[in-house]
């Protein structure tokens, strides 16, 4: 009887891994690799990472980002890379924004869902970045135009494109049309 025992690597060693051309993440200390999303998720992606930067320059300040690797668990690691994330200015280490993977998570993770995602790694992601500390996490569904959004209370609220997507609590002052999302 043979046993192949998987090697558990670090966010360290993860991020000083070899450029492939595929999107990785660590869960739990094994390699996830995905092919890079299609186009409509990048200018999903872009939207609403400017719509976030216009309004964090505007007066909130703090880091807004996409696809940046955040470690949420240690020993196993767990490195999660949002589509688009917002770390407020306060949370912000005294050393400034790191050049490697953020150590705390998020305020906001935003992932937008790809047509081959499915509703258990959906649910799953919501979780991780919730237990770690993330206060607000939007999942984007691009096919129904919808974004819902996922709290550490337990709810999650769908805003749909006619809504206006706000969050006072973690982004005062943050407001958009839902459809402006969706309108490359």
């Amino acid at each position: 009887m043979s046993s192949t025992a998987q090697t558990l690597i670090t966010a360290d060693e993860l991020l000083h891994m070899p450029d492939n051309g595929k999107r990785r993440e660590l869960v739990y200390g094994e390699v996830v690799e995905t092919m890079p999303p299609g186009a409509i998720h990048g200018a999903i992606a872009i939207i609403l990472g400017t719509l976030l930067r216009l309004w964090s320059k505007s007066g909130q300040g703090g880091y807004v980002g996409t696809e940046s690797g955040f470690v949420l668990v240690h020993e196993p690691d767990l490195v999660r890379s949002p589509d688009v994330s917002y770390v407020s200015a306060a949370r912000i280490p005294a050393a400034g924004i790191p050049t490697g993977y953020w150590h705390l998570a998020p305020d906001l993770a935003a992932e937008i869902v790809s047509p081959g995602d499915t509703a258990e790694e959906v649910r799953e992601k919501v979780r991780e970045y919730l237990a770690a500390g993330t206060q607000l996490v939007w999942f984007v569904y691009p096919t129904t135009r919808e974004i819902v959004a996922h709290t550490p209370d337990g709810l999650a609220r769908t805003f749909g494109t006619d809504a206006t997507l706000e969050a006072p609590d973690v982004l005062p002052g943050f407001s958009c049309r839902v459809a402006e999302v969706f309108e490359p």
